[in-house]
Protein backbone atom coordinates (compact mmCIF):
# COMPACT_ATOMS: atom_id res chain seq x y z
CA UNK A 1 0.00 0.00 0.00
CA UNK A 2 0.95 3.36 -0.94
CA UNK A 3 1.28 6.16 1.64
CA UNK A 4 2.60 9.70 1.91
CA UNK A 5 2.99 11.40 5.09
CA UNK A 6 3.20 15.06 5.06
CA UNK A 7 4.57 16.92 7.99
CA UNK A 8 6.29 20.03 8.80
CA UNK A 9 3.44 22.58 8.95
CA UNK A 10 2.76 25.22 11.94
CA UNK A 11 2.06 29.02 12.62
CA UNK A 12 5.32 31.55 11.56
CA UNK A 13 5.26 35.29 11.60
CA UNK A 14 5.40 36.71 8.04
CA UNK A 15 8.50 36.69 6.47
CA UNK A 16 9.56 33.47 8.30
CA UNK A 17 10.53 29.93 7.07
CA UNK A 18 9.14 26.43 6.92
CA UNK A 19 10.47 22.87 6.04
CA UNK A 20 7.75 20.63 4.58
CA UNK A 21 8.25 17.48 4.39
CA UNK A 22 6.71 13.70 2.66
CA UNK A 23 8.14 10.47 3.58
CA UNK A 24 6.97 7.52 1.49
CA UNK A 25 5.92 4.19 2.35
CA UNK A 26 4.89 1.28 -0.61
CA UNK A 27 7.18 2.88 -3.04
CA UNK A 28 10.30 4.42 -4.55
CA UNK A 29 9.95 8.62 -4.83
CA UNK A 30 12.98 8.64 -6.65
CA UNK A 31 11.11 6.60 -9.59
CA UNK A 32 8.13 9.62 -9.97
CA UNK A 33 7.63 12.91 -10.60
CA UNK A 34 6.61 14.58 -6.99
CA UNK A 35 4.45 17.73 -6.27
CA UNK A 36 3.45 19.80 -3.80
CA UNK A 37 0.03 20.95 -3.56
CA UNK A 38 -2.26 23.88 -1.47
CA UNK A 39 -5.48 24.46 -0.70
CA UNK A 40 -7.62 27.02 1.35
CA UNK A 41 -10.59 26.34 2.85
CA UNK A 42 -13.54 26.04 0.32
CA UNK A 43 -10.90 26.98 -2.88
CA UNK A 44 -9.38 24.57 -5.63
CA UNK A 45 -5.96 22.67 -4.50
CA UNK A 46 -3.34 24.69 -6.31
CA UNK A 47 -0.15 23.27 -7.35
CA UNK A 48 2.97 25.10 -5.99
CA UNK A 49 6.02 23.48 -7.02
CA UNK A 50 6.91 20.04 -8.97
CA UNK A 51 10.28 17.93 -9.53
CA UNK A 52 10.62 15.58 -12.38
CA UNK A 53 11.72 12.51 -12.30
CA UNK A 54 14.96 11.95 -13.77
CA UNK A 55 16.73 14.85 -14.07
CA UNK A 56 14.79 16.53 -11.17
CA UNK A 57 13.74 19.50 -13.63
CA UNK A 58 11.88 21.73 -11.09
CA UNK A 59 9.04 24.22 -11.39
CA UNK A 60 7.43 26.60 -9.58
CA UNK A 61 3.93 28.94 -9.39
CA UNK A 62 4.94 31.81 -10.15
CA UNK A 63 4.15 33.95 -6.51
CA UNK A 64 5.91 31.33 -5.29
CA UNK A 65 9.47 31.25 -7.41
CA UNK A 66 12.26 32.75 -5.50
CA UNK A 67 11.36 31.99 -1.73
CA UNK A 68 10.39 28.05 -1.88
CA UNK A 69 12.78 25.45 -3.45
CA UNK A 70 11.58 21.55 -3.97
CA UNK A 71 13.83 18.76 -3.34
CA UNK A 72 14.12 14.79 -3.09
CA UNK A 73 16.32 13.04 -0.81
CA UNK A 74 16.94 9.44 -2.14
CA UNK A 75 18.03 7.93 0.64
CA UNK A 76 14.72 9.25 3.25
CA UNK A 77 12.63 8.44 0.32
CA UNK A 78 11.09 11.96 0.90
CA UNK A 79 10.67 15.19 -1.04
CA UNK A 80 11.15 18.51 0.71
CA UNK A 81 9.46 22.36 -0.11
CA UNK A 82 11.35 25.12 1.64
CA UNK A 83 9.48 27.67 2.00
CA UNK A 84 11.53 30.96 3.06
CA UNK A 85 9.80 34.67 3.15
CA UNK A 86 6.45 33.58 3.92
CA UNK A 87 3.67 35.51 3.06
CA UNK A 88 0.06 35.32 5.00
CA UNK A 89 -0.99 34.43 1.18
CA UNK A 90 0.61 30.94 1.49
CA UNK A 91 -1.99 30.20 4.44
CA UNK A 92 -3.22 26.82 3.15
CA UNK A 93 -2.98 23.04 3.73
CA UNK A 94 0.04 21.88 2.03
CA UNK A 95 -0.42 17.94 0.48
CA UNK A 96 2.77 16.34 -1.48
CA UNK A 97 1.81 14.20 -4.38
CA UNK A 98 2.88 11.47 -7.07
CA UNK A 99 1.51 9.52 -9.86
CA UNK A 100 2.01 5.74 -10.17
CA UNK A 101 0.80 3.86 -12.94
CA UNK A 102 -2.49 6.32 -13.52
CA UNK A 103 -3.34 6.10 -9.47
CA UNK A 104 -2.89 9.44 -7.91
CA UNK A 105 -1.34 9.07 -4.17
CA UNK A 106 -1.72 12.73 -2.08
CA UNK A 107 -0.31 12.56 1.14
CA UNK A 108 -2.61 14.00 3.85
CA UNK A 109 -1.99 17.32 4.04
CA UNK A 110 -0.03 19.72 6.68
CA UNK A 111 -1.41 23.16 7.67
CA UNK A 112 0.52 26.50 7.18
CA UNK A 113 -0.37 29.17 8.40
CA UNK A 114 1.92 32.68 8.47
CA UNK A 115 0.32 35.01 10.03
CA UNK A 116 0.74 39.28 9.49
Amino acid sequence: EVQLQASGGGLVQAGGSLRLSCTASGINLDDYALGWARQDPGKERDWVSCIRRRDDTTWYVKNVKGRFTISRDTSQNAVYLQMNRLKPDDTAVYSCHTRSFGEDYWGQGTLVTVSS
